[in-house]
């Protein structure tokens, strides 16, 4: 079957830097080495037609008709067809899934950040190939056509609902094959914090220097990184670190840093009884002003109130989530 079957659905690459949109599907037919490429985003891969060996964390393994390659964000992966291999891919966007993920276990998470850490708990092996069989797989394909033709019209609020029946159709049907780990899990506080602007994430293969980077920071958030220090480390200058940087993650490495630092505050805070000027110590911060103004900028609220806040029982059944919502703004 050739990619010619979908029409317009054998655009090749993912979309360029247009608008933020945090669904996009493309089909293509590759018949070349695929070398190894990770993007910022998770990918299910459905293989369509034909078949290719392929290589990421799960070794090299086959796929054929019927099989789902799941990859987690940042996740290398490439392949070799065995003659040629048509695939349409699911491109969704972390901050997105990571949402999905809170609103269905929101009864027992805090924030998105506690379901970011439930999330690579639960699904704890991020590259996986998934055997659907080619007939069920076959019911998912006029879905799946759909979505790449919604994708490639472009930005469409209008259209944005279908666009997210569909993609939840799909998943229906994939999730009960994905491989998850047991998370134990007390009940906490259900509430929401302010969440930052969606960064402009490109769907573009990422730079080896900007995952470095990032391998580098989230390994050692407390060092007292410079801009010039993670470059000359990643062997870039300072200047062209950050456009590659902002290209990969739509953040500075600096504004990532301190993203990262707050995510693992907050951890602290919910999880330990640590001190608040010690905890920002340990991610980093020294100067408890500074900490607090980032720390703030981030969650919307002081860590002070935040550990307040992560501590307080639940709220009455059946009150509404906005009324968290109105304090933790307060």
């Amino acid at each position: 079957m050739h990619a010619a079957t979908y029409g317009q659905a054998s655009s090749a690459e993912p979309p360029g830097p247009l608008a933020y949109r945090p669904i996009v599907t493309r089909s293509r037919t590759v018949h070349r080495t695929i070398a190894p490429v990770a993007y910022d985003c998770v990918e299910l891969i459905f293989v369509r037609d034909g078949s290719a060996i392929l290589l990421s964390e799960f070794g090299e393994q086959p796929v054929t008709v019927g099989d789902v390659v799941v990859l987690g964000a940042n996740i290398l992966c490439g392949g070799e067809p065995e003659g040629s291999i048509t695939v349409t891919t699911l491109y969704l966007d972390r901050d997105y899934v990571i949402d999905q993920v809170f609103w269905q276990h929101a009864a027992i998470l805090a924030d998105r950040w506690e379901a970011q850490d439930f999330a690579d708990e639960l699904y704890s092996e991020p590259a996986q190939i998934l055997h659907l069989g080619e007939h069920r797989a076959g019911m998912l394909m006029p879905w799946l056509d759909e979505l790449v033709a919604l994708s490639l019209a472009g930005p469409l609020p209008d259209r944005f609902y279908r666009l997210q029946a569909l993609l939840f159709a799909v998943l229906d049907v994939v999730t009960p094959y994905v491989k998850t780990t047991a998370v134990r899990r007390s009940p906490t506080q259900r509430k929401a914090t302010r969440s930052g602007s969606p960064s402009l994430h490109q769907f573009a293969p990422l730079r080896g220097e900007a995952r470095q980077a990032v391998q580098l920071l989230r390994e050692r958030p407390e060092q007292r990184w410079t801009l010039q220090e993670l470059a000359a480390a990643v062997h870039l200058s300072p200047s062209q670190l950050g456009r590659v940087f902002v290209d990969a993650y739509g953040k500075t490495p600096m504004t990532y840093l301190s993203t990262l630092r707050a995510e693992r505050l907050a951890r602290l805070l919910r999880e330990t009884d640590m001190p608040v000027e010690a905890a920002m110590r340990e991610v980093g911060w020294h100067t408890r002003g500074h900490a607090a103004r980032l720390f703030r900028q981030a969650a919307g609220v002081t860590p002070t109130r935040y550990r307040q806040l992560s501590r307080e029982p639940h709220t009455a059944a059946g009150n509404c989530p906005h009324t968290t919502k109105r304090t933790l703004s307060a």
